[in-house]
């Protein structure tokens, strides 16, 4: 199992980008691991930029500041255009192809393009792309367990919104899926 990452998760407000990597830092908690969660937005609530930096580590995390990521969860167009040269040689980059319109170019890193948003169509709930996202991330980078994640999920969201848990499991899953199929940019 890899024993640190520095993610970068952006996008517009409202595509999950918080949410994502809240639930990452938190079923790191559960893991017994170092996290942290560092968000950064506009002062938009839909339709601004959005992003966090999060930390998953076995060892303490010196700094929750930087600058050069492991992998880059890219949501736009731009932070694509903003992040793509921020993430480190042989690192990884998936992003969600409907809403970007030039694909990454780089060859030091792994280029992942999941159609979030398609799948998460096909499941009947657009809001789930973030988890489709999530459960690709987890496929090709193990810092944590896809069921970690749902209990993650089970204990930050509030009781009447846990019928929502079965179609964001089924996201994370279609994600790990995709992301065992799809071929590296």
């Amino acid at each position: 199992m890899i024993k640190e990452q520095e993610i970068i998760i952006a996008g517009f407000g409202g595509q999950g980008v918080l949410s994502m990597g809240r639930l990452i830092a938190y079923a790191g908690m559960i893991e017994g691991k170092e996290v942290s969660w560092m968000p950064s937005y506009g002062p938009e609530m839909r339709g601004g930029t959005a992003n966090c930096i999060v930390i998953v580590s076995d060892k303490r995390i010196s700094s929750p500041i930087i600058t050069k990521f492991d992998t880059a969860l890219i949501l736009n167009q731009p932070s694509l255009e903003k992040f793509e040269n921020s993430v480190k040689p042989g690192g990884l980059l998936i992003y969600e192809t409907s809403t970007i319109i030039s694909p990454p170019t780089r060859d030091d890193i792994e280029i992942l393009p999941i159609p979030a948003i398609e799948e998460a169509d096909k499941l009947q709930a657009k809001q789930v792309a973030n988890m489709v996202i999530a459960g690709a991330f987890l496929a090709k980078r193990p810092i944590l367990k896809i069921d970690t994640l749902i209990d993650a999920l089970k204990k930050a969201l509030p009781p009447r919104r846990h019928n929502l848990i079965p179609i964001n499991e089924q996201a994370l899953n279609r994600g790990k899926e995709l992301a065992n199929v799809i071929e590296f940019a």
